[in-house]
């Protein structure tokens, strides 16, 4: 039995171990009475899972609720009061929109403690006022005694007192490649499953206090925070900032302009002045930027399901964007999860043919024990059994750890042959001292290579025994898995491995893929009953340079992935079972491979759908393009907000000048934003590195966009104040105040997208990749329609074709300017990353 299972400071002798146990369960092996096992029904509850969960309406209100929500929400007031129906549609349109998509993305995957409810077995043999009966599961209580056989459930904690043998298949809780072998005194866990014997258990624990129920009760109580989200809210949060510090000096000025000064109070020129005020807010706020991300993200998690990967949770495409550590599980992720035979080693005058043949004559053809069934797909002679017959077969049990069989051979000769623990059939053959330290000395060599052996022999009498050979067996690595984790690195992650496993397993199969041979026992790196928040940093550092860990509960995968989240990394766990729910639902990416249990798939964020690792690394690639799509529009949206807002007050308390109106700044908005929803669909190359939000970054880069916007802009309105007032140009093109708004209105459309077409590459603005189809004809035909509504006049001042052409030129003009000045950023950006690296 595996390290990893064992209940610490257990007394040795078992007998005397479960006269404790039945003592501190005031119980006896006869079982309980129906009086008894109700009141501690009563007290202790019944043996399931709390599955309560939060209710869907909660759920879906949760999405109107927030920082962002609250902007939103008051924009459509604000609307509603003024009775401005049109962009009271489109905004709660926007709100509403969001909301579904959130809630119908992240209600995909079944609840996870639902899943895990299922694991546990539905009923139970139980001994009851001296007779055995089924009863559910559920009604299990500690100190009944219950009966386990090959093929059931494991229906609670038992501490197994009966029996001869009993071989459970722990793997998905523990994540121990091997089925493990259980005697008298051992304990059998909740939702195991027994696969050979029969024995019979004292009931320990039951419900939430069981192995598996600790393992729920991690799944409940994990979830780290969406990077994502806080993105958004500070975006929100600086730009109402914004908004308000403007708003009040745009209401100072215009307060003492109009109603201080003249001293003409009144409601109307009060309610003018707020009114203004108001759709400039409207403006400033955000609106399409959660629908923004919210369509870029799930039209991303369509391209991720044709790479075989379903998106259960839309933050977990940002979230993998930005993944440095990948916490990978072995057993079933970076193994087949199947035991082969490796190279057969053969003794005295055997044959490595003998070996394997010899040891399917000591197997049971219709066993479905992992072992047996290794050893027999390993034969490559299977013709040498035909004719034989196995007239006699002892299994095997945890004392004399070996099987036996009597064959009767097609010429008519009974032959035994033995296998089991390289141990037992030594002590059987007992060879003499030369071959006996040659056989030793093979048995040290293959577990130091993490391989488990397997000795044969055979006997003509049953009596005189002598060694066939070793079986050396091991759950392979997948096929693709080094290439795999090459490529992982190659894209800027660290990859641990995370196994139940014994550390030497583990070394052996990370040597063969590349992983490095740094592998920590858990046990002595998490003190009993750590928690993440306690550990000291030296155990924070040991787990960040550690290459791997072996021994693993699923409580030290939970603090593994804390304790890494602690340190500043983005994590990805990759898992397959029941012991790795808690972390995947913990990790900011949480990844239930192929075959993956219920429990798993609902805890984790991405689930993928065809076997081997290879689709991470695809789905890394996306999430980066993805992330990259949403970082160009926050760029472009935050320069924007910024240009509009500084030129409107600007212009009205430098120059008493309205440069829009307000069904100009709502137009804007509807110009700017419905368009750019296009975005999710542009070309964009991955980042060869992971990519994480850096908010002081991106406002300082969208700050300077935002203000060479607003020297744009700006430059334009001066132009365009001084020709009104130079006769000389208003013989050329003939303009008014109001078609100078007209002509600001223009250039702020046609100069966003520009600044779009711009921001959305750190390269210059003709080098590729180039836009893709759809925002480049996006942005064409909205261009299209405010060139018409300035030409014709709809809703603003017409202008003449010839001022339409001339602030395309302007603004073109401009896009030379930004680019180049972009560049000079970004060139910077890069040499200051580099010197930091260096140090």
């Amino acid at each position: 039995m595996s390290d990893a299972t064992e209940h610490k400071d257990a007394p040795r002798d078992p007998l005397q171990k479960i006269a404790q146990e039945l003592t501190s369960l005031q119980a006896t092996k006869n079982g309980l009475t129906t009086a008894e096992a109700t009141q501690r029904l009563k007290e202790v509850g019944p043996n399931a899972l709390d599955t309560r969960q939060e209710s869907k309406w909660r759920k879906l209100l949760a999405y109107f609720w927030g920082p962002l929500p609250f902007l939103i929400e008051a924009a459509a007031v604000i609307s509603a009061l003024r009775h401005d129906w049109p962009d009271f549609i489109v905004v709660t349109g926007l709100l509403l929109y969001n909301a579904a998509v959130g809630f119908w993305q992240d209600n995909k995957a079944a609840n996870a403690l639902a899943a895990l409810k299922k694991g546990l077995a539905p009923h139970a043999r139980v001994l009851r006022d001296g007779a055995w009966a089924t009863i559910a599961a559920a009604d299990l209580v500690p100190g009944d005694v219950v009966s386990i056989a090959a093929g059931q459930i494991v229906p609670a904690d038992v501490l197994l007192i009966e029996g001869d043998y009993l071989s459970c298949d722990q793997a998905a809780l523990t994540g121990e490649s091997l089925p493990v072998s259980k005697k008298i005194g051992d304990s059998a866990f909740s939702g195991s499953i027994a696969k050979q014997g029969a024995m019979t258990g004292v009931v320990t624990a039951t419900g939430g206090k069981t192995f598996f129920g600790r393992t729920a009760h991690l799944v409940g109580a994990a979830g780290a925070p969406s990077h994502s989200q806080k993105a958004v809210t500070e975006v929100g949060d600086f730009l109402l900032v914004l908004a308000f510090l403007l708003a009040l000096v745009l209401v100072g000025a215009q307060g003492y302009r109009e109603v201080v000064a003249p001293h003409d109070w009144s409601w109307d020129r009060m309610g003018g002045i707020a009114q203004y005020v108001l759709v400039l807010l409207i403006a400033s706020i955000p609106v399409a930027l959660p629908a923004v991300m919210s369509v870029t993200m799930a039209i991303g998690a369509y391209a991720l399901s044709l790479q075989k990967a379903i998106v259960s949770r839309l933050s977990a495409i940002e979230e993998l964007a930005g993944v440095d550590v990948l916490c990978s599980d072995k057993t079933g992720t970076l193994t087949m999860n199947r035991l082969t035979v490796q190279a057969p080693i053969p003794f005295g005058a055997f044959g490595k043919d003998d070996v394997l043949v010899c040891a399917a004559r000591a197997t049971q053809k219709s066993s479905e024990d992992a072992i047996d069934l290794a050893v027999m797909k390993a034969l490559t002679t299977p013709a040498a059994l035909e004719g034989e017959k196995q007239t006699a077969f002892t299994p095997f049990d945890p004392v004399n750890k070996r099987t036996i069989s009597t064959v009767l051979g097609a010429d008519g000769r009974t032959t035994h042959y033995a296998k089991g623990a390289p141990q037992a059939i030594s002590a059987l053959a007992q060879p003499d001292a030369a071959t006996l330290k040659h056989y030793q000395d093979e048995v040290a060599a293959l577990a130091a290579k993490g391989e488990r052996a397997l000795g044969v022999a055979t006997s003509a009498d049953g009596h005189s025994w002598s060694l066939v050979g070793l079986i050396s067996l091991m759950d392979p690595p997948r096929p693709d898995a080094k290439e795999t984790i090459a490529r992982a690195r190659a894209l800027g992650l660290n990859v641990k491995m995370v196994t139940g496993d014994d550390v030497a397993i583990g070394d052996q199969i990370a040597a063969q893929l590349g992983m490095g041979d740094h592998l920590l026992v858990a046990s002595n790196v998490f003190p009993p009953g750590a928690k993440p928040g306690d550990l000291s940093r030296s155990v924070v550092e040991a787990v960040e340079r550690a290459d791997g860990f072996g021994r693993v509960f699923p409580e030290h995968k939970y603090n593994i992935v804390k304790c890494l989240q602690s340190a500043g990394h983005i994590v990805a766990m990759t898992g397959d079972g029941v012991n790795d729910a808690p972390a995947l639902k913990q990790a900011d990416c949480g990844i239930a491979v192929s075959g993956a249990t219920d429990a798993a798939r609902s805890a984790a964020a991405l689930i993928l759908t065809a076997p081997g690792l290879s689709t991470i690394i695809n789905a890394i690639g996306v999430s980066r393009q993805i992330f990259q799509r949403i970082e160009s529009y926050i760029y472009y949206r935050i320069a924007m907000t910024l240009d509009i807002m500084a030129v409107v007050v600007a212009s009205i308390v430098g120059f008493q000048f309205q440069p829009l109106t307000a069904i100009m700044i709502v137009g804007l908005a509807l110009l700017d934003d419905i368009p750019i929803m296009t975005i999710a669909y542009d070309n964009v190359p991955p980042a060869p590195r992971p990519v994480r939000w850096n908010m002081r970054r991106i406002f300082i880069f969208s700050s300077l966009m935002g203000l060479l916007a607003i020297a744009e802009t700006f430059g334009l309105l001066l132009v365009g104040m001084h020709w009104l007032l130079d006769a000389r140009f208003q013989d050329m093109i003939a303009l008014d105040p109001n078609q100078l708004q007209t002509v600001i209105f223009l250039q702020l459309a046609v100069g966003g997208h520009l600044l779009l077409f711009s921001v959305r590459t750190k390269k210059p603005i003709y080098a590729p990749a180039y836009p893709s189809l759809r925002l480049f004809g996006a942005v064409v035909a909205t261009q299209v329609v405010a060139v018409l509504i300035c030409l014709f006049g709809i809703g603003v001042e017409a202008i003449p074709a010839a001022a339409i052409v001339g602030v395309w030129i302007y603004c073109l003009a401009w896009l030379v300017v930004i680019d180049a000045l972009k560049l000079l950023y970004w060139s910077a950006v890069e040499r200051a990353d580099r010197a930091v690296a260096a140090i």
